[in-house]
């Protein structure tokens, strides 16, 4: 019972952990299938194009921008100096 309680506490642990960290990725280029479905998932074009392959589709670059990432203000506190 505890052996299972300490691998639940560590895979809850490792789970946490990742999901802080994970921020996403920008893909530039999406394959749409049909009006209504769209995969934005692609890093090249030659990739994009291998996998509608066969299926049917277009590439297509993302429409959407890639996210903005605002740097991190310091919390340091700046001292101003009295000469």
């Amino acid at each position: 019972m505890r052996a299972l309680a300490t691998l639940a506490v560590i895979a809850t642990t490792f789970s946490v952990a990742h999901s802080a960290n994970a921020e996403g990725k920008y893909y530039p280029w999406c394959a749409r299938y049909s009006g209504y479905s769209i995969s934005c998932g692609f890093d090249t074009f030659q990739q994009c194009l291998a996998t509608i392959s066969g299926v049917g589709g277009i590439c297509q670059q993302n429409v959407m921008p890639p996210p903005f990432v605002e740097s991190r203000a310091s919390r340091k506190r700046k001292y101003r100096s009295s000469y």
